[in-house]
Parts: C-alpha cells; structure tokens; sequence
C-alpha cells in the first residue's frame, strides 16, 4: 500500500442539543477529517476526536494538526505499508503519546486497506457480529425532570443500555429518582474523573441503585486511588482516560483498579491497539463496551466496525446520527432499530463520505503530496 496523497480538513458541525458533562458544555463539533488516497486515486476516510480544548485529554485540534502535518503525515507518505498495524508497531513508535493523531492517521489507513481488500473493516479487523446493541450517553440536564423526559424518549426507541453524566451536586439524587422511575433499565453512571477518594461515601452509596458500572470516577490518569475504590464497591469501576494502550489495560486489571474496560478508538491510539487491548480483555473474561465522543458518521462507522469483536458484549455510545445532527456527513446516516445496528458489509468503513456534505461544513483543508 503507497499512500501518495493525505487531505485534513477543519470541520464544523452544530449538534441538534448542547451535551454537558462535568468538564463542560458542548455546542458544536470541531473536529479534523482525514483522507488518504493510494497510488489508483481510492480513499480511506477517519475523523480525529480531539476537542478544540484540553478538558478530555492533553490533545486538541489544533496540536493534532500539528502532529499530522508536521510528524505523522511525512511517514505515512515516506513508506510503503504492507498492513495497517505497521503504523502503530513500527514508523509511530517512536513518538510518545499523540494518541488520537495517531489514530486518525491510522484509521484512514485501516479503511483504505479494507477497500483495497474489497471487504468490510469490520471483517477485515476480526468482527463476528452481524447486530451490535447500542445504548445511549445522556448529558447534564437543567433539571431531573428534563432528564426523566429524556430517558423515556430514548427508552421508547429501543436504546439498550442508559448513561447519565454525574458531578458533584448531580449525582446520587438523580440516580435516586431515576431509579424509582425505571428501577429495571439497565443504567450507569458516568463521572468524567470529577470526584476523588474523600467522595468515597458518595461513590459508595450509588452502590444501592444496582449500577451496571460508574465509569471513571476519579482522576483521569489514576488506577491507583480507582483500586482502592474498587475494593470498596461492590458496583464495578469502568476506566475509560486512564487507559491508553495495552500496558495501561494490564496495569489496572493487575492492580484491580477496574472490572469493565471502555475503548475509545482515538484515545488508545488507533484500531490496532484497541484490537490488541480486545485480545488481552478477552482471555481475561473482562467484558468491553466502545465509548464515543460525539463523532460524526465516519467516526461512528469506525466505533461500530470495531465493536462486532466478540468481546465488546455491552452496548456502546454509538447512537443513531439523528440524536446529534441535523444531517451527517455519510450515506446512509447511522439508524438505531429498537436498539440495534445492523452492520453494513459493504467494502471499507460501510458507509460513504458525501463530498457534498463535507465540502459544506470544512472550515479550512490541506493538502499533502507525495
């Protein structure tokens, strides 16, 4: 495979409602799109998930352009690639963290293969499910009530699994009067590294709501204070920053800082990690869900190839596109049926990019020639 050429554009799109978590509140999306086009003019496509500000993680748009234009790119088009997974294991391992400019880089690259190979990503990348369920991630509220309401939209279309953002001051009431209201729906709570070990009692009394698990509550780097309250709950620990490759995956199973692993394509790097992070989980019976960021349909293409892996047996995040966008910027758009995606088998990611689409949202674009 001769990459020969790389196009990034800076893309814009609002969301239908703005998303709240406890790092803030979301508008619109920011994001860079990537393509790369072989030697026979055929194109891979990703989307870079990182965010305009440093809230998530230690990555944004504009140092991911950077590491793409300036570090990553020039490798990409200086060598001829035999397999996808040389990127990561090989010409990027040199260059410390970048996980989500690596990622991008690489997805595109992953698409590109599996087109070339006139299959799916999702079989190229080892997938065995036709169907994924899917739940829906539920951001802070004006009210409990508006939540309520929200819950019971989502609730009516099927979705199979409820996440509810938390905070300090939005936490165990709202998990309370959930509860009496659906005191069967399958529900998590989702914490985004907002509390610490002298929340413990707090953290500790959602163990009477029958959790499917509390995603990341302490600091977003941490397995160690996350160990230690693990042992003091009986509802499991999801990690979801903290991990960021394979060695991340083993450190905090070994410590037992988590029972559940959410894999987030960009922030562990790319498919080839998430993919060994599935293996290692897999062997070990720890069950794995893929988390979302608010992509737009090319990101969300990618989360659900990955997901048809066996061991991905919770609902994820990647919701229909309708639930963010006005229009998304495939075709077909991603549809959730009574809480279910069929997987697309058609070659490359299974959907296609609308140029026209994306020509009305890109910002600005560049490109790169061998």
């Amino acid at each position: 495979m001769k990459i020969k050429q790389v196009v990034l554009r800076h893309m814009k799109m609002d969301l239908l409602h703005p998303f709240t978590t406890s790092f803030g509140t979301e508008y619109d999306r920011d994001f860079i799109l990537v393509e790369v086009i072989n030697e026979d003019g055929v194109s891979g496509w990703a989307e870079n998930v990182a965010m305009p500000t440093p809230y998530y993680n230690e990555e944004t748009v504009k140092t991911n352009w950077h590491m793409l234009e300036d570090f990553l790119i020039p490798i990409l088009l200086n060598n001829e690639i035999q397999h996808p997974d040389e990127l990561t294991e090989k010409h990027f391992s040199h260059i410390r963290g970048n996980y989500m400019a690596k990622a991008s880089l690489e997805m595109a690259v992953w698409d590109l293969y599996a087109r070339e190979q006139n299959a799916s990503l999702s079989s190229i990348l080892g997938g065995t499910k036709q169907t994924i369920d899917v739940g829906v991630s539920i951001g802070i509220k004006d009210s409990i009530d508006e939540t309520l309401e929200t819950i019971e939209d989502r609730r009516l279309e099927g979705y199979k699994r409820f996440k509810l953002k938390i905070r300090p001051g939005w936490d165990v009431e709202l998990i309370d009067k959930v509860r009496k209201v659906y005191p069967d729906i399958p529900l998590m709570a989702d914490a985004n590294s907002a509390y610490t070990l002298e929340d413990m009692d707090m953290l500790t009394a959602l163990d009477d709501y029958n959790l499917m698990m509390i995603e990341q509550p302490l600091a977003y780097n941490d397995i160690i204070d996350h160990a230690d309250l693990q042992a003091r709950l009986k509802t499991p620990i999801c990690l979801d920053e903290s991990i960021h490759s394979l060695e991340d995956a083993r450190k905090a199973l070994k410590l037992g800082s988590c029972k559940i692993i959410n894999i987030k394509i960009g922030r562990v790097g790319g498919l080839t990690q998430a993919k060994k992070i599935h293996d290692f989980c897999q062997e070990r019976n720890v069950p794995l869900w893929c988390g979302g960021m608010l992509e737009s349909g090319i990101g969300r293409a990618h989360n659900i190839a990955i997901t048809t892996l066996p061991n991905f047996t919770l609902p994820g995040d990647t919701a229909s596109s309708a639930l963010y966008w006005a229009e998304d910027i495939i075709e077909p758009e991603v549809t959730v049926e009574k809480g279910i995606i069929t997987v697309p088998t058609s070659q490359g990611m299974g959907y296609e990019p609308s140029l026209e689409k994306i020509k009305k949202y890109t910002v600005y674009s560049k490109s790169y020639n061998l």
